[in-house]
């Protein structure tokens, strides 16, 4: 197995000032510096012993390593294990923060993806709860309040290659056969695609199935169109928004029946960080653990509310419109659902309601909109539930870097330093002027001599000549 004490070499012997070296981006740099105060490489090569061989094999890459390429998609906005091995090979600073020399060969798609699929779901599940256990040691997670929400993801598979489970026919061929039984000509493809639109349920899950992805399932997305997709569910803690737990599952599994999958696991994250020591001064976590639940309306079932109130969860999940709903032989769920409409009509599930939005939809629009996670580029449920445990994995470090230096995201980073050279120029361009113009014929000339120069006249002297203003790329 390949570790980081392996991949250090010795120093080569010519002066240092003759080879080319790039100073590594600040914002690596800085994460470098809380993954190595963590022990993140000590512990991914342990967690890791067991899939490598000693000897056997082609020499192999590093688990801390293959994690760091991961967490790289996050930051970059790169959703391809191939775009990661480009922009690798072709960045100083990624080169730098990797340990990988100018004259090395960086890891590329076939071994990151040969490394993905060797270690198990489990490892992945391990990594992200070891940067949970950061995040609460940093005083950035309390857990007594979590919210849980859930979004779509395209799989990496066409409608158009469906296949019926029974016969193995394609759309097409199946399409045909119905039209031939109904007396149409199956050679005519508009006559088939009229007969088509007609018919109803078209694409049943427990009727189709992708051949090349058979975990992905027929969904339909928000902006209306249907693909095959997988479903992320996650937890976040609503006082500091970071992510406890998330779950994988089908597509069109709905969200009554993920949350049973995805509220336990929640629990159990935070219960485990209980003991976890705290900074001085940062949020604890919260001692008697998961306490409350917020949710939209999709949640919203008898059933559900009625598991979370005897599991000793409040519940605070928004309330649809329903028609008057009779409650013979369910006065358990009948309490919970009431108690649950008391609790959203108080002030306080307001309060949480309204942090649910600003939680909840943040961590998606950066795992899976600036994250580039949208749709997947792997195929399989477990491999599916890999990438996103990193990259919920990630946006927790971000939240650490965050707390360093104000930006979680290399992009980030830059434009805070953009903001604050432009917020150092408005400041030179109001202070007074350097001299008071002449208002009399009296001459003061004297006057201005004994006056002291003004301590910015250089700096504004400086950035008045265009041909010495410095050009800043960060």
């Amino acid at each position: 197995m390949g570790t980081k004490r392996a991949r250090r070499k010795q120093e080569e012997l010519f002066y240092a000032s003759e080879r080319t070296e790039t100073p590594g981006h600040p914002f690596y740099e800085q994460l470098n510096r809380v993954l190595e105060q963590a022990k993140f490489d000590a512990f991914c090569e342990e967690r890791c012993r067991g899939f490598y061989h000693a000897k056997v094999g082609r020499p192999s890459l590093a688990p801390g390593v293959y994690f760091r390429l991961l967490l790289i998609g996050f930051f970059e906005g790169i959703g391809s294990e191939r775009g990661i091995g480009w922009r690798v090979a072709d960045s100083l600073s990624l080169r730098r923060f990797l340990s990988y020399g100018l004259e090395e060969a960086t890891p590329d798609h076939v071994t990151i993806s040969r490394t993905r699929r060797l270690l198990d779901e489990a490892t992945h599940q391990a990594v992200f709860t070891f940067v949970l256990a950061e995040v609460a040691r940093r005083g950035m997670l309390k857990g007594k309040t979590i919210g849980i929400d859930a979004t779509t993801l395209e799989a990496n598979a066409a409608m158009r290659s469906i296949v019926r489970r029974d016969t193995g026919e394609s759309y097409m061929e199946y399409l045909r056969r119905l039209a031939t039984e109904a007396g149409i000509d199956s050679t005519d493809d508009n006559a088939v695609r009229r007969m088509d639109r007609k018919r109803k349920k078209k694409t049943s899950n427990e009727e189709w199935v992708n051949p090349h992805d058979r975990d992905a399932e027929v969904t339909k997305m928000k902006n209306g169109a249907t693909h095959l997709a997988y479903k992320a569910e996650q937890a976040v803690d609503l006082d500091t928004g970071a992510i406890v737990a998330i779950t994988t599952q089908g597509g069109a599994v709905g969200d009554t029946t993920s949350v049973q999958e995805t509220l336990p696991a929640a629990g159990f994250a935070v219960a485990e960080q209980i003991a976890t020591p705290t900074a001085q001064g940062q949020y604890k976590v919260h001692e008697q653990g998961m306490r409350e639940v917020v949710t939209d309306q999709g949640y919203h079932s008898g059933a559900s509310l009625a598991a979370m109130r005897e599991t000793g969860v409040r519940s605070y999940v928004s309330v649809p419109q329903q028609p008057r709903r009779n409650w013979k032989g369910k006065a358990e769920q009948q309490a919970a659902v009431y108690a649950n409409q008391r609790r959203v009509e108080g002030e306080r599930g307001k309060r949480l309601l309204r942090r649910r939005g600003e939680f909840l939809e943040r961590p998606f629009a950066h795992q899976y909109e600036t994250g580039a996670l949208r749709r997947v580029h792997v195929r399989g449920r477990k491999n599916v539930a890999k990438r996103v445990l990193l990259q919920a994995a990630a946006f927790n470090l971000a939240l650490i870097l965050r707390s360093i230096t104000k930006a979680g995201t290399p992009r980030g980073l830059a434009d805070l330093k953009s903001k604050l050279f432009c917020l150092l120029c408005r400041v030179l361009a109001a202070l007074p002027p350097l001299s008071a113009p002449t208002t009399s014929l009296v001459d003061l000339s004297p006057v201005i001599s004994l006056r002291k120069p003004h301590p910015f006249a250089k700096l504004r002297s400086r950035l008045s000549k265009p041909s010495h203003r410095r050009k800043w790329v960060f």
